[in-house]
């Protein structure tokens, strides 16, 4: 807490600038080292460019159950050694998936370095894709969706606003797809994936931390990772979504919950673009902390909702900007809708005040040291600036994008994109027997 302090104190941005060294093997693989010798700590992380938007629509899930699967084992690693080799070196290790791409990691001491290299080279190079591992891995997955979205309270909502929103897009369904198109999956089709998206060409490794010896480093990399055969070219389709020009008005019942939540949403630009750092902003002026404008209009002072919010979820190719509550006593979902409407509009004609501006970018510039207050956060921000946004140096210069959005500009954002003619409007509902108890 101290050290944060001080470096706010001491200036953000001399006192977080991220130093880094990159190149490109030449069989493709993108290579990012980062020296911070603070701990004796090393992350050795590879980002893959597959995610949910790179599945075939009858065969929905692949990108997650490749997070699971490839974890099962190599040529030299056995079957169910994977974690008994982390935690035998005092590591950790993880994976996650999004609708753009699937991030794998490991955590070691400085010294097994070599190890988490070695590792995730023989991920790529020797990967073990049989049946046994499919179907092991599918239960896995079918027990996750069960905890995570079928019996988790307003689990299927981000999935239920995405099928709502795009019509052509592949982010219309859930990143972790359907149990049924897992099911009638063959084990050809589960190599086919492999052998298309996980290339050295649709990848970036970083390596941050305890480098004590870079020119080591970059032998290890070279030995483990510069075998491994080039893939062919990987080419992402592009689809264009036309604009939505009338409210699209849906419902979903949910079993898990006994309270509405009405979700309005708008589609917005790729994360890459200018507009979709102001939506950022937008959303904290909206509902950041208990001094935000809807929190204390509708939450604080008309007791009309348990809980408001608003967010930008963003992805590389669209965006989404969703405002959500929930209603509570007598007042209903249309009267959420109305007062966020109000708020809105406010921004969209008045421009916020220089106080206001001052504590918007106070609270990014924070948010800026904690983002690069690890050795972890910093890997995994190196690799998305690199693999989606095609700009590494963003972790050095995007907070310059932040500060220098003005006023205008967000009224501007506002009235772009936050029209109602523009929006899904769900009511996430309880099923009937619920809604009765």
């Amino acid at each position: 807490m101290a050290l944060g302090t001080m470096l706010m104190l001491g200036g953000v941005a001399s006192a977080q600038k991220v130093a880094f060294e990159e190149y490109t093997l030449d069989n493709g693989l993108h290579v990012i080292l980062h020296n911070d010798a603070s701990a004796p700590v090393i992350i050795t992380s590879v980002m893959y460019h597959v995610g949910s938007k790179n599945e075939n629509p009858e065969r929905t899930g692949f990108a997650h159950f490749f997070e699971h699967l490839l974890f099962e084992g190599t040529k030299n690693i056995k079957r169910g050694e994977w974690f008994k080799i982390v935690t035998a070196n005092g590591g950790t290790n993880n994976a996650n998936t999004s609708e753009d791409r699937t991030y794998y990691y490991e955590v070691f001491p400085s010294n097994s370095l070599e190890l988490g290299l070695w590792m995730e080279s023989e991920r790529l190079m020797h990967p073990i894709i049989n049946q046994i591992g499919v179907d092991t891995q599918n239960e896995v997955v079918k027990e996750e969706k069960r905890l995570r979205v079928d019996n988790q309270p307003y689990g299927n909502l981000i999935a239920e606003v995405k099928k709502n929103m795009y019509v052509k897009h592949p982010y219309r369904w859930a990143t972790i797809g359907s149990m049924e198109h897992l099911d009638a999956a063959t084990l050809e089709e589960f190599q086919a994936f492999n052998k298309k998206y996980y290339v050295p060409n649709n990848a970036v490794l970083v390596v941050a931390g305890d480098l004590n010896d870079i020119p080591k480093t970059k032998e290890w990399i070279n030995k483990y990772f510069g075998p491994i055969p080039r893939g062919n070219e990987v080419t992402f389709e592009k689809f264009v979504e036309e604009p939505i020009t009338s409210t699209i008005k849906a419902s979903y019942q949910d079993p898990n919950i006994q309270k509405p939540m009405i979700v309005a949403t708008y589609r917005t630009p790729s994360m890459k673009t200018r507009d979709a750092r102001v939506l950022d902003m937008i959303s904290t002026v909206l509902s950041e902390g208990k001094s935000s404008r809807l929190y204390k209009k509708i939450v604080d002072d008309k007791k009309m909702a348990l809980q408001i919010g608003a967010f930008n979820y963003s992805q590389e190719d669209y965006g989404l900007y969703i405002l959500y509550g929930m209603p509570q006593g007598t007042y209903t979902s249309e009267d959420i809708v109305k007062e966020i409407d109000e708020e809105v509009v406010k921004l969209q004609t008045e421009l916020l005040t220089d106080k206001e501006m001052q504590k918007l970018k106070n609270i990014y510039e924070n948010n800026y040291v904690n983002s690069n207050s690890n050795v972890e956060g910093i890997a995994e921000n190196l690799a998305s600036y690199y693999l989606l946004y095609g700009d590494i140096n963003l972790i050095n210069t995007e907070i310059e994008m932040y500060r220098s959005i003005t006023a205008q500009e967000i009224r501007d954002v506002a009235k772009k994109y936050l029209n109602p003619n523009q929006r899904l409007l769900l009511d996430y509902i309880p099923t009937k027997d619920k809604a009765q108890n």
